[in-house]
C-alpha cells in the first residue's frame, strides 16, 4: 500500500555535539524518534506502508544517524535522500550538529568516554576523522546548528522553537481541585490555597452542592479579597506558563486547595481553567475530592478553633 508523504527529519553531526539531546526533545514534541538505525534497515523504514492510524502516519519522523551507525556511509545516504524525495515525495531534512574540535574533546574529556572512533587514541584523532567522514552529509545539510557555546538547556529552546508545530510543544496543563483534609495531591507543581475565601460550607442552603453549582460560585466570588486574588493568580499563571515551555517542561499541574475538595477549590480551579483556555492554553481539569463526603466534622473543629 502506498503511503502518504511524510516529514522526515535526519540528525546527524560531531560525536558529542548534542544529538542525543536533540532527540529526546523532538520526541517531547511528538516526533515519532528512532536513532542508530542501520542503513540496511533505513530504506524499510523509510518505505513502510501507511499506518491504519491516522495520528501516527501524521507524526513527523526523525532518524539519528552518525559515524558509529553500522554501515555508515554518507555518499550512499544522500543518494538515498535523493531517491526517496523523487520517488515518494517525501519532505527529508537533514540536521547536522557541528562542534569545535577543542570544545569535543574538553566534553570527552569531562564525561571520561572514549570517542567511537578513536577507541585507543586521544579523542582529538578521532574527531578529525569523523569530520573528514562526515564531510557529505554536512554539505547536503539543510540545517545546521553549531553547539559548541551551547548548553544541553539552550539546545533543547533551540529545537523547540525551530521545530515544535503549530498548538504542539508547549508543556500538558492539568487543573485540579482538592481537600486539603485529604492530603496534598503528588504530582502537583504549585499547590494555591483558597481557604482565605468564605466558606459555602456554612450556608445550609449551599452545603449539599459543590463548586460547579452557580450558586455556590456566586457566594465564594462575594468574598471581599476574590476579585483581587483571582486577578493576580490568574496574571501569575499567565506569566509562569511560557517560562515553563521556554524551559521545556514537559507537564505542569496545578492544584487549588480547599478544606473538603468541593467548593472554594472546585470553583476556583473551572474559573482558572476557563481564563487560560481563553488565552490560548488547553488545561484539563479534574477534581479529585469532589465525589468524597463532607468534612462537617472537621469544618467544625477548624472553625471553633481559637483567633
Amino acid at each position: 500500500m502506498k503511503r502518504d508523504p511524510k516529514d522526515i527529519l535526519l540528525v546527524t553531526g560531531m560525536s558529542g555535539a548534542g544529538k542525543s539531546t536533540v532527540l529526546r526533545t523532538l520526541e517531547d514534541l511528538g516526533w515519532e524518534i528512532v536513532d542508530n538505525l542501520p542503513l540496511l534497515l533505513l530504506d524499510r523504514l523509510l518505505g513502510t506502508a501507511e499506518s491504519t492510524v491516522a495520528q501516527e502516519a501524521a507524526r513527523p519522523l526523525a532518524i539519528g544517524i552518525g559515524a558509529q551507525t553500522r554501515d555508515f556511509d554518507p555518499d550512499r545516504i544522500v543518494k538515498g535522500i535523493k531517491k526517496l524525495q523523487a520517488e515518494k515525495g517525501d519532505d527529508i531534512g537533514v540536521l547536522f550538529l557541528d562542534c569545535a574540535g577543542g570544545e569535543l574533546e574538553r566534553r570527552y574529556s569531562e564525561t571520561r568516554r572514549r570517542h567511537p572512533l578513536a577507541l585507543d587514541r586521544p579523542a582529538s584523532d578521532g574527531i578529525a576523522h569523523e569530520r573528514e567522514l562526515l564531510a557529505p552529509l554536512r554539505r547536503w545539510a539543510n540545517r545546521l546548528i553549531d553547539t559548541t557555546d551551547m548548553t544541553a538547556n539552550e539546545l533543547s529552546q533551540r529545537i523547540r522553537k525551530t521545530f515544535a508545530r503549530d498548538g504542539e510543544g508547549g508543556p500538558t496543563l492539568a487543573i485540579t481541585s482538592f481537600g486539603f483534609a485529604r492530603g496534598l495531591p503528588r504530582d502537583a507543581d504549585l499547590v494555591l490555597d483558597m481557604r482565605f475565601l468564605r466558606n459555602p460550607h456554612w450556608d445550609e442552603t449551599l452545603r449539599p452542592g459543590t463548586g460547579l453549582d452557580a450558586a455556590v460560585g456566586a457566594y465564594v466570588a462575594q468574598d471581599p479579597a476574590y476579585e483581587a486574588a483571582m486577578t493576580s493568580i490568574e496574571a501569575m499563571l499567565l506569566l509562569l506558563l511560557p517560562r515553563y515551555h521556554a524551559e521545556g517542561k514537559s507537564y505542569v499541574t496545578i492544584a487549588f486547595g480547599c478544606t473538603g475538595g468541593r467548593h472554594r477549590s472546585v470553583h476556583v480551579a473551572e474559573r482558572v481553567a476557563a481564563r487560560l483556555r481563553r488565552e490560548g492554553f488547553s488545561p484539563t481539569v479534574s477534581h479529585r475530592d469532589l465525589a468524597a463526603a463532607s468534612q462537617d466534622s472537621l469544618e467544625g473543629a477548624i472553625r471553633s478553633l481559637p483567633d
